[in-house]
């Protein structure tokens, strides 16, 4: 059982607190935690991360140690990513597919959460109404909007059959796939499951940019289907609304205007 005795406190994240810590066997480990983290939630992230290893594609850190209080993963230094190299792996990572949409990794308890935000629902077939249902109506209601950006987001969700495009197999997600959480060379902070691949692709422009090439060489390996610049404020949306109910702030107007533009 690792100890936080004598760790170190270092920056992770908005939601949990993060340390450093040394083992006996002298090597270094990330550990986050935080009060009252709900049963379950580390465990559920440990057996993404492995399931996303398991696609033999993308590289994220070791678990050590996956307890109700706290979540130990193998010490990644920070440094450059190559966007092209980053490309092809999420290609293949998405690629390696999931059961079903909304599918979480094996032996992950569940619910599936995105930070403390839960999203309960049955995994299924149908990704258009498990996107609508299941993700930015759950998001909505916690997000702060004006009744008027609620109406636009509600009004997507009845369209939702005409706008996410055409239809895909069950892509294997990070889930949680900002810039932030692309960390040298290796993909962390995963709240992965089984969805539409855009929704990875559409949160890695949504707060930067992940470089020259990379959408080119993604599409060498997982060509990506017509229209999908089109649908890029669609996929947007979730991590927008999610961001509105975490934070608060500008992200409330971001999402009502992300969903206005589809709301017909």
């Amino acid at each position: 059982m690792i100890s936080l005795a004598d760790a170190r406190r270092v920056g992770g994240g908005d939601i949990n607190e993060a340390y450093e810590v040394r083992l006996p066997d002298g090597r270094r480990a990330f550990v986050k935690t935080r009060a009252g983290a709900p049963p379950g939630e580390y465990a559920t992230e440990a057996a993404g991360l492995r399931w996303l290893a398991d696609s033999g594609a993308v590289r994220v850190p070791a678990v050590i140690e996956a307890t109700d209080e706290h979540l130990a993963l193998a010490w990644v230094e920070a440094g450059p990513t190559d966007p092209e190299a980053l490309g092809r792996a999420l290609a293949g990572l998405h690629r390696a597919g999931a059961p079903a949409f909304g599918a979480l990794a094996p032996g992950a308890p569940g619910p599936f959460r995105i930070g403390p935000l839960e999203f309960p629902g049955e995994a299924g077939e149908h990704w258009p109404r498990f996107y609508a249902e299941h993700r930015l109506l759950v998001a909505l209601q916690r997000a702060g909007l004006s009744p008027g950006g609620r109406r636009a987001v509600e009004a997507v969700c009845e369209r939702i059959e005409d706008l996410a495009g055409p239809a895909e197999p069950p892509a294997r997600l990070h889930g949680d796939l900002w810039s932030g959480n692309v960390h040298g060379g290796h993909l962390i902070d995963p709240a992965a499951y089984g969805g539409h691949r855009e929704i990875d692709l559409a949160m890695l422009r949504l707060f930067g940019s992940p470089g020259a090439g990379f959408l080119a060489a993604y599409e060498e390996v997982a060509p990506l289907a017509p229209g999908h610049e089109d649908r890029l404020g669609l996929y947007q949306l979730l991590p927008l609304l999610v961001h509105a109910a975490l934070f608060g702030g500008g992200y409330a107007g971001s999402a009502e205007r992300a969903a206005r533009r589809y709301a017909g």
